[in-house]
């Protein structure tokens, strides 16, 4: 029998809300910036915002969430969320990981 102390909490996945797309990090340029290839075909240089870059260490092929930049947003946006191994596997199950 498992006790309550044992039971893992159960916690949501964040999902891509308007504006918001998942995208798998490709590639580490140094200084806090990112390549990306979004769900969308598109290839992002984004940038790491300073409330997550001591906090969150992203390496090559994790699932992110960006934000695409009001300007230039074919070419740029900011990250703002990393998922786990078992988040990821979860959204590419619901279909919101077209890659």
């Amino acid at each position: 029998m498992r006790r309550e102390q044992d039971a893992q909490p159960f916690k949501r996945v964040r999902t891509p809300r308007k504006g918001e797309m998942p995208g798998v990090v490709e590639q580490i340029m140094g200084h806090g910036k990112l390549r990306v290839r979004c769900s969308d075909g598109n290839i992002r240089m984004t940038r790491i915002p300073g409330k997550m870059k001591k906090r969150i260490w992203i390496r090559e092929g994790d699932v992110v969430l960006v934000k695409p930049w009001d300007f230039q947003t074919d070419e740029k946006a900011d990250v703002i969320w990393r998922y786990t191994r078992t988040e990821s596997n979860w959204l590419e199950r619901k279909g919101f990981l077209k890659m």
